[in-house]
């Protein structure tokens, strides 16, 4: 599994930020990275409130993962 994490701020409120993620069961790190920054914008689009500070794929640990 492949993670794509962000962090998003509000626009009004900049220093409000939250820490997000998309998980990718179906591709890899390189996919992620390529494509990370496509999914971002959309992602964008979708929450015109909030402005993404900075993103990252990494891999998660099934062991680890929440459910």
């Amino acid at each position: 599994m492949i993670e794509l994490f962000f962090v998003s701020c509000l626009s009004a409120v900049p220093v409000r930020c939250q820490d997000r993620s998309l998980i990718f069961v179906e591709t890899n790190l390189m996919a992620c990275m390529v494509h990370g920054q496509q999914v971002m914008a959309e992602w964008i689009e979708s929450h015109p409130r909030e402005t993404v500070q900075e993103w990252q794929c990494r891999t998660v640990d099934r062991r680890k993962a929440e459910i």
